[in-house]
């Protein structure tokens, strides 16, 4: 087998898309007599400075003889890929590796390229010691996805699906026609298989980009069946083409556990805390919450932006007292939040306790002297408990929809530690 890696030939502005280069590579391929095995889409840290817009990375596994492969994949990148935008610098790795036998260093570098920030350098030392062909332009800076996608299959044991349906390249860059009604009946067949086509409080068609790539539309989900299915029921312009990958979106495979005292910035983490603060609506409707380590004794503020919709309100609803776990890359030593577990609420609250004959609140008798009805005389020993009305369960909450990361994985998808009140 030979595995093509491909990344970093789009643009935010002038739009192109590595996946849409890998679909017209694997019918090079089939035009050429080989065979594909499998498209593999894999989401990399999405912390990373240089990512255009979803941070994809590309692999190819067919049966085409590595030179020829190198051959057909810079004849179909040339032509595409937006070098004239200074973000972008593709590259090109082809291995002479059947995909699940490709080394440990290559599969742990696609570990880290999910969980970690790399440096060209990292994937050109690898490359040089297992001997690879790569080719890269512009300063080939997507070498390191293309060697991360040619480890992937290795590295990973979750996988999703998507199918995705590409325009009419003439008509990039000009307004998507996607029949909604169509759209969000056909979502709703298919769901919870397939997942994070539509926002539904939001009215909003998740699965329809805005940038200005070929992209007309994509249906994610736990099997082929469900997407393409799915994808056959949207009325729509016409496609050009179509293709299905196998990806590790919705897996959360960018998170690892951590303590909340040895956050980094660019990494996406998992820990445990306790808030200790009420949460705080800021300039622009962001929501800060304080969580704290009282073992380590540290503190990350966390953070639900604007755009969570919301998912603020369920973050708002936190209490001091409450132990929580958080999921979300950390960046500026703040945690921006993906979803978050509540582990245990606080019920429960002192206050100032009422005179049973007057109905009157008591006040302070002095220090460490209980309290005192000023009118009627009467005492108690110290603060009065409440009950508390709480807007929270116990359980898993997420970002919706509209909002959520590539790679971030859905709690409709199962597989927690803990009740999930997913948002559609």
């Amino acid at each position: 087998m030979t595995v093509i890696g491909l990344d970093d030939t789009d643009s935010r502005e002038r739009g192109m898309c590595t996946t849409y280069l890998a679909t017209r590579l694997a019918s090079a391929i089939k035009q050429a007599g080989g065979q594909i095995d499998q498209r593999l889409l894999i989401r990399l840290n999405p912390a990373v400075e240089h990512k255009t817009r979803g941070n994809a990375a590309l692999a190819v596994h067919t049966d085409v003889e590595p030179v020829r492969a190198l051959a057909l994949a810079v004849e179909e990148l040339e032509p595409l890929a937006e070098v004239d935008d200074p973000r972008t610098s593709p590259g090109v790795v082809v291995a002479d590796d059947d995909a699940e036998a490709v080394p440990k260093s290559v599969a742990a570098f696609a570990e880290r390229a999910v969980r970690d920030l790399l440096e060209l350098d990292d994937a050109l030392e690898l490359l040089e010691t297992v001997g690879y062909r790569h080719r890269g332009w512009a300063g080939g800076r997507g070498r390191i996805g293309a060697l991360a996608a040619v480890g992937a299959w290795r590295a990973f044991d979750e996988w999703t699906h998507e199918h995705i349906a590409y325009r009419e390249f003439e008509r990039c860059g000009t307004p998507r026609s996607v029949d909604e009604t169509s759209l969000f009946r056909a979502a709703k067949a298919y769901y919870p298989q397939a997942w994070d086509t539509v926002d539904r409080v939001e009215s909003q068609a998740v699965c329809v980009p805005n940038a200005p790539g070929p992209i007309l539309y994509g249906i994610r989900g736990d099997d082929a069946e469900s997407v393409c299915a799915l994808a056959s029921e949207v009325q729509s312009e016409p496609v050009e083409r179509s293709a299905t990958f196998l990806t590790n979106q919705g897996t959360d495979s960018h998170l690892r556990h951590g303590s909340i005292g040895d956050l980094r910035d660019g990494r996406a983490y998992r820990v445990d805390g306790t808030v200790t603060d009420r949460p705080e609506t800021r300039r622009g409707g962001h929501v800060f919450v304080p969580v704290t380590d009282p073992t380590a004794g540290a503190t990350v503020e966390c953070v639900a932006f604007e755009p969570t919709k919301r998912f603020r309100d369920r973050v708002r609803a936190l209490s001091p007292g409450d132990e929580v776990t958080v999921c979300g890359e950390v960046s500026d030593g703040t945690v921006k939040l993906e979803k978050f577990a509540v582990r245990a609420l606080r019920r429960t609250a002192a206050t100032t306790p009422t005179c049973d004959a007057c109905g009157r609140s008591m006040e302070s008798a002095g220090r460490d002297q209980g309290y005192r009805c000023r009118d009627c005389g009467t005492t108690a020993p110290g603060p009065a408990t409440v009950e508390l009305d709480r807007d929270l369960e116990p359980g898993w909450y997420e970002v919706p929809p509209c909002a959520r990361r590539h790679i971030a994985k859905p709690l409709v998808r199962g597989g927690f530690d803990a009740p999930t009140h997913p948002a559609r």
